[in-house]
This record gives structure tokens, sequence and C-alpha cells, in this order.
């Protein structure tokens, strides 16, 4: 492995092997706001040593699906150019618990009611809350309600 640069930044390949992401997937994340870098003299990115914890940070919130933009958020409230703590993924954690508390609800509450799809096999948009869930318009009775045609003079 390359050695980095005299004061210490990285280039994105090396944060690419160490990190295990993705080169483009690190472009797309600081075009996102989500890390940064500064330019060399020969217009190369370079980053500090602290973009690896924030990409680990990025990727973890990533695999419990927090969006893209509750990661940034949440990374702009951090010191900048510093490597996040193990207080601060606590207290960013803390942040997303309500929203995962929601979504395994719906996802506990998808599988219970799966069960009355399995022997259907229409999955009937008149009856089933899954491929249509609180369908207002289905009340009208079946067919196309938006659609207006128009019949020509």
């Amino acid at each position: 492995m390359a050695a980095s640069t005299i004061d210490g930044a990285l280039t994105v390949g090396q944060v690419a092997r160490r990190s295990g992401v993705a080169v483009s997937a690190l472009r797309f994340y600081e075009d996102r706001g989500l890390i940064r870098s500064r330019r060399s003299a020969g217009n190369q990115r370079r980053y500090g040593r602290d973009v690896l914890r924030r990409v680990a940070v990025i990727r973890t919130a990533q695999r419990v699906g927090i969006s893209l933009e509750l990661i940034a958020a949440a990374l702009a409230s951090l010191p900048r150019d510093k490597a996040p703590t193990r207080a601060d993924w606590s207290r960013l954690s803390r942040l997303w618990r309500d929203g995962l508390d929601q979504r395994i609800a719906q996802l506990q509450k998808l599988r219970d009611t799966l069960d009355d799809c399995i022997g259907c096999g229409c999955l009937s948009l008149q009856r089933c809350a899954l491929r249509n869930p609180g369908d207002a318009l289905g009340r009208s009775g079946s067919g196309a309600h938006r659609l207006q045609i128009k019949a020509k003079a």
C-alpha cells in the first residue's frame, strides 16, 4: 500500500482501500456533503484521517436504513476535521432510534398481515391491504377513477 502524503492526508484510493468503499461512492458522499476533502497542488483529492471514521458511520447508518439526508444532518452536527467518537455515535443513534422503531413496527405489521395474502393468490385491489393500503378510491368501485376520458363531440 502506498504511503500517505507527508502531511498525513490520504488519497482517494487509500481511503477506498482502507474503508472498503468504492472511489465512486466516496465522490458521491463528498458531492452530498457527507465527507470533505481538500485539493493538493496537483488538484487531487486529499482526505484527513477522520474521514475513515466518518465513512464507517455513513456505511453503518445506511446498513440500518438511515437516509443519506438524515446522515448528512447528523454529520453536520459534529465538529469538522475530527473523527466521530463513541459518544458522538451514541448521540446520533439515539436521534435515529424513534424512526427505526417506527419502521420496525411497520415491518412487523406487514409481516403479520402477509398471511392474509398467502392463500388468496389474486392480490385483489378491492381487499388487499398490502398491495393497495388505505385505498380511498376503491370504495367508489373498481376502475380508474382519476382518468377522465372526454368523448369527442
